[in-house]
């Protein structure tokens, strides 16, 4: 007699990302496949989360976060995303993006409802809306520019759609979404009276490319909850501080949903994170050439050993096709690279609605320290 589980867990397993770190770690490996940014934190975001673990910030914080985080995210929100928010009622703090995400997808869907993903996906996007018994319905981008088709989108829309789910810019494609798509975007989400659900976490990681926030957008800023963290820009993965920016009566929701589940986020690690916000222009300038310098360093790799990579324009991730037969497929790809050269990859087919579609790709992250990443190319172009 087997015990009883829930249906909503039977097909879930650990994902692709996290099983290719996993080996990769045993065996001393090279990790290009989790988005770890395993880079140091700026000096200021660490003295302030040890002054405030000094100074015994040690409780429940608000349900919303400490207050001095959500008028520093005010701010910024209106500096660089364009957004007017009230820190009181508008913003909400939450355990990470993750959990930003969850609580969003659980105050806006019940079981049954669609929601709108574009193609390659973000998996824990797709695997949180499958979990809580939503549909998703899938458009999309097509390489080299990740562009989708108006078309297809429209047709997308089904009495039973209740959002739209961006992520620019974009893992795992590295798209920035340009400002007339996102236009588009909204249009038809104000049509069918959608909610926009928009992952921005990548935000200040562009080149060639302005960020630009569809909530920002008149005609979006009522049905828009924009979602970011410190985790990327502060390469502080691990201290899970994110947040939720939209209308007063949804944030509240949010508010509440994560209140039931987390509680509160770290309570010092907040305090890290509004000396984080306060960081000079300067920061934000050296952390793209930074990522810049190692996105081109990557492609030369790649191209170099015969992959055609498809240089992003956010984030930091990078996508990059192999000619079909060289491996039989992407999971034959990685595990194959991994066991030649102990670099771990993600197969592209993780990424795709429709895996074969990425079965001639691999996606590989070159958040690391310099040193690590050079090691990985030098090791990668034994391949060549």
């Amino acid at each position: 007699m087997s015990l009883p589980i829930a249906d909503r867990v039977r097909d879930i397993r650990q994902s692709d990302i996290r099983r290719y770190s996993a080996i990769c770690q045993a065996m001393g490996g090279v990790n290009l496949s989790q988005g770890v940014c395993d880079q140091p934190a700026p000096i200021e975001v660490k003295e302030a989360a040890k002054r405030a673990i000094d100074a015994d910030h040690a409780i429940y914080t608000n349900l919303r976060g400490i207050v001095e985080l959500r008028r520093a995210i005010a701010a910024k929100m209106q500096a660089f995303n364009g957004i007017a928010c009230d820190p009181e009622t508008e913003v909400t703090v939450n355990v990470g993006t993750a959990g930003s995400f969850a609580c969003t997808c659980l105050s806006i869907l019940n079981p049954g409802d669609e929601a709108i993903v574009f193609s390659p996906f973000y998996s824990y996007h797709v695997n949180l809306l499958t979990l809580i018994g939503a549909r998703v319905s899938y458009v999309d981008l097509k390489p080299p520019d990740w562009r989708y088709d108006a078309g297809a989108l429209a047709a997308a829309v089904t009495p039973r759609t209740r959002m739209i789910v961006i992520n620019t810019p974009g893992n795992p494609t590295g798209k920035v979404f340009s400002r007339t798509e996102l236009e588009a975007i909204a249009a038809l989400a104000e049509r069918h009276n959608l909610w926009i659900v928009t992952d921005e976490i990548y935000e200040y990681i562009t080149h060639e490319a302005e960020h630009f926030s569809i909530g920002a957008l008149p005609q979006a800023r009522q049905r828009t909850l924009t979602i970011s963290g410190a985790s990327k820009t502060y390469a502080v993965t691990g201290w899970r501080v994110g947040y939720t920016v939209g209308p007063a009566a949804m944030i509240d929701k949010i508010a509440v949903v994560s209140d039931l589940f987390y509680i509160c986020a770290p309570n010092p690690l907040q305090h890290g994170i509004v000396a984080g916000l306060a960081l000079p222009q300067a920061y934000y300038d050296r952390m793209r050439k930074d990522y810049e310098t190692k996105r081109n360093l990557m492609a030369d790799t790649l191209r170099g050993i015969g992959f055609t990579p498809y240089l992003p324009t956010g984030s930091y991730y990078m996508l990059a096709a192999f000619a079909r037969g060289r491996w039989k497929n992407a999971v034959h790809a990685a595990e194959d690279i991994l066991e030649r050269t102990g670099v771990a990859s993600v197969p592209g087919s993780a990424f795709y609605r429709n895996p074969a579609d990425g079965d001639d790709q691999l996606r590989f992250c070159y958040a690391k320290k310099m040193p690590e990443l050079e090691e990985a190319c030098r090791r990668l172009r034994k391949l060549g």
